[in-house]
């Protein structure tokens, strides 16, 4: 099978179950913003210091690919293919990392600067992308069918980004910065 089909020539693209539209289309843009993510967090993975943050981050990453298959079905095939599911124990297990994690951290008394390590600054980049993915996947569920759980889950997962880069900063003994507005 070839990679490429010219079918997008014209400037459109096909959904799952065939149906094509531009590709400014909405749901092209929530699900390649998705995608974007779930590529930054390959490098995230890459930098992770330790396996076990590079397993669960893994473990998100199957789950992007869940949630962009749904993004990428024309929603007049909802319901009629087999697609895997995110679930509420995909949202626990983001909640429990995030719990386990905050108990190994101390409190949080300001604002944090992004930085201290690249592994910590290129967490903060993907908690930003994660924001931007959750912008246009609202942006979709305004105009069509998406999974709400979809943006249960991004909501969570950039939370998560967030106290994993505060966790890599203690892992790998870089100095969070807080930021104290001038007067």
């Amino acid at each position: 099978m070839k990679i490429y089909t010219r079918k997008g020539d014209d400037g459109s693209t096909g959904l799952l179950g065939g149906a094509r539209v531009p590709k400014h289309h909405s749901r092209i843009e929530a699900y390649g913003n998705v995608d974007e993510l779930n590529s930054y967090l390959g490098i995230l993975r890459d930098l992770a210091a330790n396996t076990e943050h590079a397993d669960f981050i893994l473990a998100v990453q199957e789950r992007l690919f869940t949630l962009g298959s749904h993004l990428a079905l024309d929603p007049e095939h909802i319901g009629k293919m087999n697609l895997p599911e995110l679930t509420e124990g995909d949202i626990e297990a983001l909640e429990t990392a995030m719990d386990d994690m905050d108990q190994r951290l101390p409190d949080m008394r300001n604002f944090i600067l992004p930085g201290g390590h690249i592994a910590v600054s290129h967490c903060h980049v993907a908690r930003c992308i994660c924001r931007r993915a959750e912008r246009s996947v609202v942006f979709l569920a305004e105009q069509s069918p998406v999974p709400e759980i979809g943006l249960k889950y991004l909501n969570r997962l950039s939370d998560y980004l967030f106290v994993l880069s505060r966790m890599l900063s203690q892992e790998l003994g870089a100095e969070e910065k807080p930021w104290i507005p001038r007067k």
